[in-house]
């Protein structure tokens, strides 16, 4: 008897995912709810659970292998009976195929070598993907005809287009990618699902958006004072340090409400404002960029802030996040600072409409009451949708973040 290993519910909008690692390999014994295999998706890294005891009997989609939610992965054995060899055999019968889910058709070519001398001849004098041209042969076999009846229909498809009317003809595919030639020290590493998100959604924000970015500056020199002056006796009763992201939340909260087209996003033709302010604060992990967030932070005191982004970042860094910790922001702040940038252009997180930068405070000559001052200063910037936030909203909001900051009683600190 066998319990089976399917791929969980992975929140909402996530159907897919890839299996990263197996913590266990076929034949080991397994106890119930013990981690048995890393699944990683476009968002979080999630573990799946062995739902019984007994020893890993198969792994049927193997590291690296693109899984629907529900797909069987593998199952578990009772007792201590692995059914070994039908493990291996699976294993290296998936190996090649990129998707459990999504596998290609059994009868398409795998490659140039399963061709026939001639078919391969001309498939490689025409620079043509196999895959993409329809087999007629036995079992599904390339022919030669097949090659020539998709070079003519390639040929004649665009020249036959009326001017004005007809639908263009359908595109031809395009050239599969063929990787370089790697030199002697260098080495190739595919990159995670959660690298190619991050990707795919910063391109989406440049493509979509009509993004600018303003800047100002802030004198730190207020906060710093306040934050010495109480941060002994501030962690002595709330158990957590007081850091610069709660003063830097506290202060987008007030400049927020006061402009906040800055906190809404565009949804097609209409502008969806929100009266909750869910802030992501962008966390550096050995596995990319995430932004989890801090929920109703416009009813939270400063030590529920520091505790909060305290607790998502280890879990960030630990990759125990989950769907729900990184969905549904309003507002993000990055901190470059932190590891030591003076100034950048952060991009927006969609479908979110601006980004606040923060970064290094770096000790500046300023001029204070007519007189030349060592000052702590720090470059803010704020990235923005031009589509639905107007210049003058983008620079009043960056000046009431300074107002507030150098002026910090203003926020009404709750030591």
């Amino acid at each position: 008897m066998t319990t089976p290993i399917t791929v969980p519910a992975l929140g909402e909008s996530v159907s897919e995912a890839t299996v990263a690692k197996w913590m266990k390999n076929v034949g080991d014994p397994v106890k119930k709810d013990e981690a048995l295999v890393e699944l990683e998706t476009d968002k979080v890294t999630v573990e799946v659970f062995a739902s019984a005891a007994g020893t890993l009997g198969e792994i049927i989609a193997p590291a690296g292998t693109t899984v629907a939610v529900g797909t069987l992965i593998g199952n578990i054995a009772a007792g201590g009976a692995a059914a070994a060899p039908v493990a291996k055999a699976a294993v290296a019968a998936a190996a090649p195929a990129p998707s459990v889910a999504k596998a290609a058709p059994a009868a398409a070519p795998a490659a140039k070598d399963d061709l026939a001398p001639a078919v391969r001849k001309l498939v490689e004098e025409n620079g043509l993907n196999p895959a993409s041209i329809a087999a007629s042969g036995k079992d599904g076999r390339l022919t030669k005809g097949d090659v020539l009846e998709h070079l003519e229909k390639t040929k004649a498809a665009p020249a036959a287009a009326p001017v004005a009317a007809a639908p263009a003809p359908a595109p031809v595919p395009a050239a599969p990618h063929v990787p370089r030639a790697l030199g002697e020290r260098e080495e190739r590493v595919p990159m995670s699902r959660l690298r190619k998100r991050i990707a795919e959604r910063l391109k989406q924000a440049q493509n979509t958006a009509a993004m600018l970015t303003t800047f100002n500056e802030v004198d730190m020199t207020a906060v710093m004072a306040l934050r010495d002056k109480y941060k002994e006796g501030f962690e002595k009763r709330h158990k957590v340090k007081l850091g610069f992201m709660s003063f830097f939340v506290k202060a987008a909260i007030q400049a927020l409400k006061e402009i906040p087209a800055v906190n809404a996003e565009i949804d097609g033709g209409d502008i969806i404002y929100k009266n909750h302010y869910d802030i992501g604060v962008a966390v550096g992990t050995e596995q990319g960029l995430v932004v989890p967030v801090v929920r109703d932070v416009d009813a939270m005191s400063f030590a529920t802030i520091e505790a909060t982004i305290a607790e998502l970042g280890k879990k960030a860094r630990d990759g125990k996040l989950a769907i729900e910790d990184l969905t549904g922001g309003t507002f993000t702040i990055s901190n470059g600072g932190t590891y030591g940038s003076l100034m950048s252009t952060p991009i927006i997180n969609p479908p979110q409409s601006a980004i606040l930068g923060m970064h290094k405070i770096q000790q500046r000559p300023m001029v204070v009451d007519g007189k030349i001052e060592a000052r702590p200063m720090m470059y803010l910037a704020l990235s923005y949708d031009h589509r639905i936030i107007d210049g003058r909203e983008a620079v009043t909001f960056l000046v009431r973040l300074k107002e507030s900051l150098e002026d910090p009683q203003r926020l009404l600190i709750e030591m």
